[in-house]
């Protein structure tokens, strides 16, 4: 099982108080170190529609050959991988949505524009690795339910060919595990990586990942504290929260000392910015039964 925190990306588009540079480059850092494998750093949407992420190449320029290689960056246009790779990216996510009117409304341009396009952004990243991430793979903010057959005639196109990952996002945190073990299954039966990408907003987002991951998925999203959502996907809410992923699932590089530091480091960010902190495991860790090793 591998987990790659969005905090700096999907958790920063929606708050109110933008994060200095320098904080973004010490908090990937502080992220690495700690032992958390990948790190989602930021995106290169126009800086004009999301502010919060328009020093996304400061901070990957900032980030050393080592670093860059568990970093990853979200991109949308073969121009947009040109710019991030330049600034030194080596790992990218394509992105693009199952369903056309959130695509127009995310993008500015249809389902079909995007998936014509990847090629070139797969040749413009110069040998790294690309994901396909696909956006609302389960419901669409505008049109409600996606069929299943949208999102795999999207991972079977043979303009995806270049991508080594699918990504498979519940948007908008309205799938229920059922459905993602379905879908997550028949996206993994096609021989790719699967990254499993999900929202809190009805309150599955620890169980849909679980589900995904017994489905066939090889990695998992989170944010610290539950950070995050769309702004182009009304009634989106945070991500499924960091801290509750990896205490649900303990993997090997995480010591109750490890998840303290986790804990703390999202109250701090989470204060800093002034939104409120969703993980149900940092208030767990607050416990007063002090026998228990995870409690602070």
């Amino acid at each position: 099982m591998t987990l790659r925190d969005v905090t700096l990306r999907d958790g920063l588009q929606l708050t109110g108080k933008p994060l200095p540079t320098d904080h973004k480059i010490a908090l990937v850092r502080e992220l690495l170190a700690l032992g958390v494998p990948a790190v989602e750093v930021g995106s290169m949407a126009r800086p004009d529609l999301v502010p919060s992420l328009a020093d996304t190449p400061e901070v990957l320029a900032a980030l050393t050959p080592a670093e860059l290689a568990r970093c990853w960056v979200w991109v949308a246009t073969p121009r947009h991988v040109e710019k991030a790779a330049a600034a030194g990216a080596v790992n990218f996510q394509y992105c693009l949505s199952a369903s056309d009117a959130h695509n127009r409304a995310n993008l500015g341009r249809s389902t079909e524009d995007s998936l014509a396009a990847m090629p070139a952004a797969v040749a413009n990243a110069s040998g790294g690795r690309v994901q396909l991430c696909i956006a609302t793979s389960f419901t669409c903010p505008f049109r409600g339910e996606v069929h299943p057959e949208r999102v795999l005639a999207i991972a079977d196109d043979p303009r995806t060919a270049g991508a080594v990952d699918v990504v498979v996002c519940d948007t908008l945190g309205q799938a229920v595990p059922a459905q993602v073990t379905s879908l997550v299954g028949e996206v993994a039966r096609r021989g790719r990586r699967v990254v499993y990408h999900g929202h809190d907003t009805w309150g599955l987002g620890v169980a849909n990942s679980l589900a995904a991951l017994a489905a066939g998925a090889d990695e998992v999203d989170g944010a610290l504290g539950g950070l995050g959502g769309c702004p182009f996907a009304p009634g989106a809410s945070g991500n499924a929260a960091t801290e509750d992923l990896l205490f649900a699932l303990r993997p090997e590089w995480l010591t109750p000392c490890v998840f303290a530091r986790l804990v703390r480091l999202a109250g701090d960010l989470l204060d800093e910015l002034g939104e409120p902190n969703r993980s149900r495991a940092g208030q767990g860790a607050r416990t007063s039964a002090m026998a228990f090793p995870w409690a602070l």
